[in-house]
């Protein structure tokens, strides 16, 4: 019997890697649902609600730092609009809790709250079909895939890359924010949509629904950890990494570029997509802010701060950065975008290769210094050899 791909791209990892992994599931999987769900209110070990959403948020932007991480750590293809691919996604699903709402909203209607609110009489054509989960589902991966396909089939194909490829993903997603904004649309328009009441005929602040949305949120983390590194240790990722390096030499052997950049363009989308359709119903609201050009510049501070091109360096920094501004939004929200600034800076500076860079730094240092001393503290050195016979035999020849 064959072993199952999973498995086989597990036993293949690093031996650190597995145990970080193994306990990053043991964590997300059994001592979150225990701490939240069995352990009381007053307990020490009691994660409570606004803890579980709060890293069930971050997890997704985990894995949205990992798809940024594919495209500019791998192929260097630095976007600036990343934050679109993940609105769309949100927007996809949310579309489809929105129809859950039913007859429970402020107006006991059919239709959503703010389409009453704008007298519109009936659904939009391209609401069809949104209160089918499945639809909902494929259209969060299929939306931000199919934008990302025919943007990157145009940009790629006309040789656009370096700081122009970004500015033009940060004026399309500028551009999608100001389209979402407006209540013609369809989507809400400034509020978006927001109020969700269940999912899948459950509760959604039920506290099983919140560890539920968390687990599956960790699996997707797991997965997209996995399918990274799969890609970028095969073939196709060594191609990739030399288009990142040298894309004239690459075209020179015979290798099409456009290929290449444009499948693990439209992954990254996707991935993203589905972030974005499991951070809606965890947060509770979906609106056009999320694809604000800041919000994506964010999202390639993360891996810089993380250490890109090195998969867990973008879930280190996403971590690192939401936590951070988490605190800081809190504490001192009017200080949050100079120290994010500072943040990037430093790290430009200062740490180049990220945490990620600095740590493997000081491990390999650590390794050679251990090293040295051990040379200096063994046996000594054994006296050269001697000719056969040694001196004296030497010395009887010449008599």
């Amino acid at each position: 019997m064959r072993t199952p791909f999973s498995l086989r791209l597990f036993s293949a990892m690093p031996a650190p890697a597995r145990i970080a992994l193994a306990l990053f599931a043991l964590a997300a999987f059994v001592w979150v649902p225990v701490a939240h769900l069995m352990l009381p209110a007053d307990h020490a070990l009691h994660l409570s609600a606004y803890w579980v959403s709060l890293l069930g948020k971050i997890l997704c932007y985990m894995v949205v730092a990992v798809a940024m991480d594919l495209i500019w750590g791998y192929a260097g293809i630095l976007s600036l609009g990343h934050g679109m691919f993940f609105a769309l996604g949100g927007y996809a699903f949310g579309m489809y809790l929105m129809r859950q709402i039913g007859r429970d909203g402020s107006y006991g209607a059919d239709l959503p709250d703010f389409m009453v609110f704008l007298a519109w009489k009936e659904l939009p054509w391209y609401w069809t079909g949104s209160d089918s989960f499945l639809w909902a589902a494929f259209l969060a991966m299929a939306l931000p895939g199919v934008v990302a396909f025919v943007f990157g089939w145009f940009a790629f194909r006309s040789r656009i890359k370096g700081v122009y490829f970004s500015i033009i993903t940060q004026a399309l997603t500028y551009a999608a924010m100001l389209l979402f904004f407006r209540n013609e649309t369809g989507f809400g328009g400034n509020n978006g949509f927001t109020d969700f009441k269940r999912i899948f005929g459950y509760s959604i602040t039920a506290p099983e629904t919140r560890v539920a949305l968390f687990a599956l949120s960790a699996l997707l983390l797991i997965l997209c950890l996995l399918l990274g590194r799969y890609l970028v240790t095969s073939r196709f990722g060594r191609v990739l990494a030399a288009i990142r390096d040298a894309e004239s030499r690459v075209m020179f052997i015979g290798y099409n570029p456009l290929h290449y950049k444009l499948f693990i363009w439209t992954l990254s989308a996707v991935l993203c997509g589905i972030a974005g359709a499991l951070y809606v119903p965890q947060v509770g609201i979906i609106n056009p802010s999320e694809m604000s050009p800041a919000n994506s510049i964010e999202i390639a501070v993360w891996v810089a701060v993380g250490g890109r091109g090195t998969l867990v360096g973008a879930v280190v920094g996403a971590g690192v950065v939401n936590l951070a501004k988490t605190w800081f939004t809190v504490s001192f929200p009017e200080y949050w975008p100079f120290v994010l600034g500072f943040l990037f800076i430093a790290v430009t500076l200062f740490m180049p290769q990220g945490i990620v860079g600095l740590a493997r730094r000081l491990f390999a240092r650590r390794a050679a210094s251990g090293a040295a001393p051990a040379t200096r503290v063994g046996h000594a050195p054994e006296p050269e050899s001697e000719p056969v016979g040694g001196p004296a035999a030497v010395k009887g020849a010449g008599a």
